[in-house]
Order: C-alpha cells, then structure tokens, then sequence
C-alpha cells in the first residue's frame, strides 16, 4: 500500500513543508507540552495512519491504553512497515499521541516506547534472520515527518550501508573535544 503523497521523505511520506502543514510551536527545553489528543494532529500523515485513515503494514498496535490519563505509560505506540524501507522489514514504531521529538516526549513514555524498540531489534534477528539490527531516529533535522518515530532496520554484513549515512568529522584538539564535552556536561540535569 502506498502512502497518498507526492513529496516523500525517506520514511515514505510527504514532508511537512511539502503539504504546507504548520508545524506545532516546539516547548521550551523541559517543558513537558500535553499530548495532542490521541492521533489527531493535523496534517500528520503518521497520526492518519494511527487513526486508521491512511492504510499502513502494521506490525502491532497496542491501542490506547490509558484513555483518561495522557501523561501514562505508554498511551500505546504503533510500529509499521516503512513505505521505502532501506531493508525489507524496515519498521517504523511510533508513539500513538503526536509527539513530534525525542525532547517532547513526556518521560512517563520513554522506557515503554524504547523497550518496544528493543523488542523490533529483537524480532529482526528471531523473525527474519538478520544478524542484527540498526535503531535510529533523528529530531528536527532529516526528519522527514514530523511525529517521533523509531527506525528498526534488519541489518546483515555486507548489505551495503557503511557505517553512518553522513560523513564524519574530527576535533581539532583535545582541548576543544574537552570543551565541547564540557559544554554538554554543564547543559544536563542527571540525577
């Protein structure tokens, strides 16, 4: 089943901008903004797939499990075939709510939705016999929808990716991969 778009990203779904769909103001860093209600966001190709208007291959669904609490674990989460898979079984698990990032995920979801992750990773190697599996998720930048979403990649050697997609860089000193580590450190709140 296709996505209805023209425009796609690399998950298989018209971008954002390509349908001109606002998007959502982002909170202030540890604001926790309130879930949209349950897969309605707007213009989200992948709420519509949560909602069941657009078709999807749905590997689970978990529904909604907690309908009058929004901020509970997990409020269910959804996974799905991607509609341009790097690797056939490519999987696509999101959280049902729209949550368009990692940062604007209520902590409350954050352990549920990444012990499903696990379990894809897990099913990539018992189910269709990968030798592993490559799980990743951008925030903002190559995030072609803009609705958190979890990649679940069958991976075996030699299948032709290298490594990370994009090049990589070096510091130019210690010192400056000092600060850097410095700057990170002083931004976090741990413990």
């Amino acid at each position: 089943m296709k996505h209805p778009s023209s425009a796609k990203g690399t998950d298989g779904a018209e971008s954002s901008q390509a349908r001109n769909v606002p998007s959502t103001p982002r909170p202030v860093r540890g604001q926790v903004r309130p879930p949209y209600p349950l897969a309605m966001a707007s213009g989200c190709i992948f709420c519509a797939i949560v909602a069941g208007s657009v078709p999807a291959h749905v590997v689970f669904d978990e529904g909604e499990l907690a309908p009058d609490a929004p901020d509970a674990p997990l409020n269910g989460a959804m996974a799905f075939l991607d509609q341009r898979p790097l690797f056939k079984g490519h999987t696509l698990l999101v959280p049902r709510a729209h949550h368009e990032t990692l940062t604007d995920l209520p902590p409350t979801m954050l352990a549920p939705l990444f012990g499903r992750a696990q379990q894809l990773a897990a099913a990539m190697v018992d189910v269709l016999g990968a030798a592993g599996s490559f799980v990743a998720m951008n925030n903002t930048v190559s995030q072609s929808v803009p609705h958190l979403h979890v990649h679940v990649v069958p991976r075996r050697p030699k299948d032709g990716l290298k490594g990370f997609f994009w090049p990589r860089t070096r510091y130019e000193s210690d010192e400056e991969m000092a600060e850097y580590a410095a700057r990170l450190r002083g931004g976090l709140t741990i413990g």
